[in-house]
């Protein structure tokens, strides 16, 4: 399971709409590296002058669980995109990056994201993250 959904939550969401704070507040609670890691990248890039913060530090294997059920889940990457105010890219298991949004279809976000820089992000210790 993704997330530790709250019994109020759960209960919410079965009778409409649930806000997008309690949403986030449930990624937070139940994906605190990946949360943590990109609310970190989000303030490396507003206190700095690059295009980009990114992470290139292999985490635990419980950590990378959960940047990938954080990143492979359109509602939870779109959540944390804009309660942080960023656009994510994500490359191999680990490698998480944010941009301003107004980055998307840019120069440094389009060459972040190729192909060509997937496969030379590429390493024989990551071929089964």
């Amino acid at each position: 399971m993704s997330l530790d959904v709250s019994p109020q939550l759960l209960a919410e969401a079965e009778n409409g709409p649930v806000r997008e704070e309690d949403f986030v507040e449930t990624v937070r609670t139940s994906l605190p590296y990946a949360f943590d890691l990109i609310a970190r990248l989000a303030a490396e890039l507003r206190a700095g002058q690059a295009e980009f913060a990114d992470n290139q530090t292999p985490p635990s294997e419980k950590e990378r669980g959960q940047l990938l059920r954080a990143l492979s889940s359109d509602a939870i990457r779109g959540s944390l995109e804009r309660h942080f105010g960023v656009a994510l890219a994500f490359q191999n298991c680990h490698r998480v990056a944010v941009f301003p949004p107004s980055a998307r279809g840019g120069e440094t976000y389009t060459r972040f994201t190729s192909l060509r820089a997937q496969i030379l992000n590429q390493s024989p210790e990551f071929r089964d993250c």
